[in-house]
């Protein structure tokens, strides 16, 4: 693609917008690539801008005191994330971690050229407040997860959502997986050799398989 074609299919106020401004985005926005693990942002850094994910996975979490993290929402191939930018909106205080899960590879759209196309063009500023009240709504169904389900159930669930589309695999440790669901790597550990001793999945270093789809559902409580 080129850069004309990224921010086309990504934004979809492109088509609303002067050339000046298109061109201002294109110029003033950089592409960077973070490898596996790699920190994109944490509080305290300088607004990182809003992220244009073209290739990759980038996870959002918050972490408490004692150092336990919650993912709040993933971001993925294709998507734009405005929540990673709190700064773009005034009424918004939202510190937040971001870490790439995979290879990735992001178009940032600095908040000295997106503020000024947000604030004199309403197309562009309904994106982006649609786009923060469904990035809420994925915060608050994750809070809930956490508040009123089970581990149990919540690891299951988090399993079925890693295989989906045909998959039966989730390439993550106990760790990782701990990480997601706002648990602790014991729990998780605990529970997934329970689930293989009921017949739900298989394990391996590294990796879990889910055997029996339908059980892994009834253990979800779906």
């Amino acid at each position: 693609m080129t850069d004309n074609e990224y921010f086309r299919s990504m934004l979809p106020f492109w088509d609303c917008l002067e050339e000046s401004e298109k061109n201002s985005l294109i110029n003033g926005s950089s592409e960077m690539s973070f490898r596996k693990g790699e920190p994109v942002s944490s509080p305290g850094d300088e607004c990182r801008g809003v992220i244009m994910l073209l290739k990759g996975q980038l996870r959002v979490y918050i972490m408490s005191e004692d150092g336990r993290e919650i993912t709040l929402y993933r971001i993925k191939s294709g998507e734009v994330c405005v929540l990673s930018a709190s700064c773009v909106l005034d009424a918004i205080v939202f510190d937040v971690f971001i870490e790439a899960t995979d290879e990735s590879r992001a178009v940032i759209i600095p908040l000295s050229v997106f503020r000024p196309i947000m604030m004199s063009n309403k197309d562009a500023e309904l994106f982006v407040y649609k786009e923060s009240a469904s990035r809420f709504s994925d915060v608050m169904w994750t809070m809930q997860q956490i508040l009123f389900i089970g581990a149990d159930k919540r690891l299951a669930r988090f399993l079925l959502d890693e295989t989906q589309d045909g998959k039966s695999t989730v390439y993550m440790t106990h760790d990782e997986i701990a990480r997601n669901i706002g648990s602790a790597r014991e729990v998780v550990s605990r529970l997934l050799k329970y689930m293989s001793r009921e017949g739900i999945v298989s394990l391996s270093r590294g990796k879990i398989t889910i055997t029996d789809r339908q059980k892994a559902k009834t253990a979800a409580g779906l």
